[in-house]
């Protein structure tokens, strides 16, 4: 049972959090380190690089299945990032082969690139190190395909950036 200065200090405490953003502008945060990233700047300008990207995947025959503005999406929510489009692609039948080793493994297939902009201005391509998912996924039984797999992605970065 819920006394009424406690029940009185939730509303409160909901109400300024509901309502912190008007007060405060948020303080951006330094881009922490993550495990498994491989990322390759780009000698494009930020469009240019998603454009490649994805002229590179429709070349090598691989399906793209979506691209997603997650600046546009957070503009959206009033809540401000610097440019970040995630570009969703895949081979089912060299991807499929991953989940049947771990159906856990379709979490991170198919596959994800990340096109950002950093602070400077600077381009980024980014995406997960195939061997960090295997690793990840316990997936033993796949050394090639894998292998296979980072070498694709990596030639698609290379060709969105210009390295």
């Amino acid at each position: 049972m819920l006394t009424r200065p406690f029940a009185a200090a939730l509303m409160l405490a909901g109400s300024l959090i509901s309502l912190q953003p008007a007060f405060a502008a948020p303080t951006p945060q330094p881009v922490a380190a993550a495990d498994g990233i491989v990322r390759l700047k780009s000698a494009n300008s930020f469009d240019d690089t998603v454009v490649r990207l994805k002229a590179d995947v429709a070349a090598k025959g691989i399906r793209l299945f979506d691209q997603i503005d997650q600046s546009g999406l957070g503009a959206q929510a009033d809540l401000k990032i610097g440019r970040s489009t995630l570009v969703i692609f895949g081979n089912p039948p060299l991807g499929v082969q991953f989940l049947q080793s771990n159906p856990y493994a379709g979490l991170d297939w198919p596959v994800r690139m990340l096109v950002t902009q950093d602070a400077d201005g600077a381009v980024w391509v980014a995406w997960s190190e195939f061997d960090f998912i295997a690793k990840r996924y316990r997936i033993d039984d796949k050394p090639a395909q894998f292998k296979m797999a980072g070498e694709v992605a990596a030639s698609i970065a290379s060709a969105a950036t210009g390295n």
